[in-house]
């Protein structure tokens, strides 16, 4: 017997970065996929197509790409291990417009030998852009891996520079 909070909805939204697919449960957001992933998946053939469902995140979400929002209030619910969870807990604390490199994430985990774990657990965040893993760098200030691909890194970061720091016109973004 299926329970509402076995039921999952999926819809997809046009962005900046290409298509996203939302996907959501009873309990909130669920994932968040790229057009293109580093880890490429398919919605399960149970799971609901449906706009309204979905429509607390995507208006967000669309608020975050016109540059009007900073900081996401929505109900998540990241599946994951308690490591994962714990990383990705503190990858929402990131400020907007900041960057820290995978040592300190680790540090701030109180897990500062688990850099590879960190960048593993960092690597799976299933709600990127909410979950900011964008904004996690490499020690010597590179870009590193990112699941929608280096460029919409780079994307997401200058788009925070620049409503962060006030220049809402350098070009290239």
């Amino acid at each position: 017997m299926t329970t509402m909070a076995d039921i999952i909805h999926y819809d997809e939204m046009d962005s900046p970065v290409g298509t996203l697919r939302l996907v959501a449960d009873s309990r909130g957001l669920r994932e968040i996929w790229f057009e293109r992933e580093r880890h490429p998946k398919k919605a399960h053939p149970g799971w609901i197509r449906a706009a309204e469902p979905l429509a607390f995140a995507r208006v967000q979400l669309e608020e975050y790409f016109a540059g009007e929002r900073q900081h996401f209030e929505l109900p998540l619910h990241p599946v994951g291990t308690p490591f994962q969870l714990a990383v990705w807990n503190e990858l929402g604390r990131i400020p907007y417009g900041v960057t820290i490199s995978y040592g300190e994430l680790a540090r701030r985990i109180e897990q500062p030998l688990a850099v590879r774990a960190v960048g593993a657990a960092n690597g799976r965040n299933p709600l990127p852009i909410v979950l900011p893993c964008h904004r996690v760098i490499g020690a010597d200030g590179s870009l590193t891996g990112f699941g929608g691909g280096l460029p919409t890194k780079r994307f997401l970061l200058a788009l925070e520079d620049r409503v962060a720091y006030g220049d809402l016109f350098i070009a290239g973004a």
